[in-house]
């Protein structure tokens, strides 16, 4: 008979990056898009705010995840990993809520590229002005 393994399902979005994270009880392994979290995020910036909810709640190598990543760049793919991670934690235990709210790991972030306006160069960069 097959062991079924009890999995917690969260997404977290930053930017236009979209993370799909199945947490269960583990050993620590991290699997991201079929690579381990090292591989795919090389930097150890970014593989901290990966392991941040875990860190402040204390369950360094007590869980394992796997996360289907969408869009955006390095950071905000592993700030969306981030919020999904602190989210299933919160779904497991309630009592951690506080420690990561108080960092601010609970709140998806707003903020978006500001779209480019029409004969502007940028979003609010005017294209150079020529008197003469």
């Amino acid at each position: 008979m097959a062991t079924t393994t009890q999995y917690t399902n969260t997404s977290g979005r930053r930017k236009t990056a979209v993370a799909r994270v199945y947490l269960s009880e583990g050993t620590g392994k991290f699997e991201i898009n079929g690579k381990d979290y090292a591989h795919y995020f090389p930097t150890l910036v970014l593989q901290y705010r990966v392991n941040q909810p875990f860190i402040l709640t204390g369950n360094e190598g007590k869980y394992d995840f796997k996360a289907n990543i969408n869009g955006g760049g390095m950071t905000g793919q592993a700030e969306a990993v981030r919020l999904a991670v602190s989210k299933a934690l919160i779904e497991l235990n309630p009592d951690w809520k506080p420690a990561l709210k108080a960092e601010g790991l609970t709140t998806r972030d707003p903020r978006m590229v500001e779209r480019k306006k029409f004969g502007q160069r940028k979003a609010r960069a005017r294209f150079q002005f020529s008197k003469r």
